[in-house]
């Protein structure tokens, strides 16, 4: 019941939130075709789904074109590389963000596009983190304690939402998240459901965390 409770929801909200949201989604994506040259979507690789099913997560673009792949290969950015390694993923100042970028990500508006993955089926309005598969791996190597963690996680959809974004979003570490992401799917309750969704819109709103 769960399960079938779960799918309802998503359906429900991803169809009014595409009515809703359709002038903002047009909006964000003149402003980011104006503010600099590429894609309106992210060219980012694919994501770790449920059951380690690789997909192609819906992002607006918020860096620069190609930033995924430039970070990796490009000489320039490899004591950038090494720092985002070190800090779980994640960079305050990050130079390949936009201007348009910075205020997309700051209130979550690059992850609209999201809405699209839940309508396939491949996400869930709420869910664990999806990660890259490199991040998933190297991070594991960092806490190795955080095994048994993923293994629950992967075992859920991952959500455009989730317990740790309306705990802290970027400031907490993987650890501290996937043991949140555990304990949720293991929860599955959709009350619980309901209540992260509620929370999301002043995690939203205040931009608290955000990167």
């Amino acid at each position: 019941m769960y399960d079938f409770s779960k799918r309802v929801v998503d359906i429900i909200g991803v169809i009014l939130g595409l009515i809703i949201l359709l002038p903002i989604y047009l909006m964000v994506a003149l402003a980011i075709k104006l503010d600099s040259v590429g894609p309106i979507l992210a060219d980012t690789p694919m994501r770790v789904g449920k059951n380690g099913k690789l997909f192609r997560m819906y992002k607006f673009r918020s860096m620069i074109a190609n930033a995924h792949d430039i970070l990796r290969t490009d000489p320039k950015f490899k004591s950038l590389y090494e720092e985002y390694k070190r800090s779980n993923f994640k960079l305050t100042k990050d130079p390949r963000i936009t201007m348009v970028g910075k205020f997309i990500r700051k209130y979550s508006l690059d992850e609209l596009p999201q809405l699209v993955n839940v309508l396939k089926g491949e996400m869930s309005l709420v869910g664990p983190r999806a990660y890259y598969p490199d991040e998933l791996d190297q991070q594991q190597k960092n806490f190795p304690e955080s095994q048994k963690f993923v293994k629950i996680i992967l075992s859920g959809k991952p959500g455009v939402t989730g317990l740790w974004q309306v705990t802290g979003r970027s400031e907490i570490d993987f650890e501290k998240r996937v043991r949140m992401d555990a304990i949720y799917v293991s929860k599955k309750s959709i009350f619980h459901d309901l209540w992260i969704i509620l929370k999301t819109f002043p995690a939203v709103i205040s931009g608290k965390g955000a990167v």
